[in-house]
């Protein structure tokens, strides 16, 4: 969580945040891929279909000469990158970990060690720091919206779908951000938006649907109820 989270904003200072949101959409690919080669599970034709889609929508975003001649944008990009394949292998080890009953216990857990990690790491990188009742009104509901909805309920309710759903499922969730991300940082950002990223939004979109449609198979089964 610390690294996922922490390296992703700092990512965001190069990247926009709605073609970092689209790269956020892989996650349950990666997921995918790492369930096959980790746990050698087998891909059914949709989730075949699905990593297929991801895998041509990810290369046409990030193949975009205009996006990619941006100062900065192509470690933005690989730091992202490796953002997902951090959160990826994490949330299929919380899957099986032993983790406390209580989900709200279990994401307090993870978030003070977080915590604490970025806490260290900000110091070490000498990174400038001020107190929250001198940022702007907006600045701060922003933040309380975030600790509210985006961490406490959000995150609570990411650990306890772990426990009852297939990763790589769970992590659909990410294709809602994308849509979301795009269209606010057009309108309120004047962020970029070219027909190659709507195209390679579809795709990755189109590919989280055909993941997230699969049947259960009997080791899906087999695997929850041991859990």
């Amino acid at each position: 969580m610390s690294y996922g989270n922490g390296m992703f904003v700092w990512a965001l200072k190069w990247v926009d945040s709605g073609f970092a949101s689209l790269l956020a959409a892989l996650q349950p690919l990666v997921i995918l891929l790492l369930m096959r080669l980790l746990q050698r599970k087998a891909l059914q034709w949709k989730s075949m279909v699905g990593v297929s889609l991801g895998l041509i929508g990810m290369y046409l975003l990030i193949s975009q000469n205009e996006i990619i001649a941006k100062e900065g944008m192509v470690v933005g990009i690989l730091m992202i990158l490796t953002c997902i394949l951090s959160w990826s292998g994490g949330s299929l080890f919380v899957a099986k970990a032993d983790l406390p009953n209580n989900f709200f216990v279990a994401s307090a857990y993870q978030m003070l060690t977080a915590g604490i990690s970025l806490f260290i790491a900000s110091f070490a990188l000498n990174e400038p720091w001020s107190s929250p009742l001198t940022w702007q009104g907006q600045t701060q509901v922003a933040l309380i919206c975030l600790v509210i909805f985006g961490s406490i309920v959000a995150f609570s309710s990411f650990n306890y779908l772990l426990k009852n759903v297939s990763p790589e499922k769970v992590a659909t969730s990410s294709f809602v951000n994308p849509v979301i991300a795009i269209l606010l940082g057009w309108y309120f950002l004047q962020e970029e938006l070219t027909p190659q990223t709507g195209i390679a939004a579809l795709l990755l979109l189109t590919g989280v649907y055909f993941i997230n449609s699969r049947k259960r198979t009997t080791d899906d089964v087999i695997a929850r109820k041991r859990l």
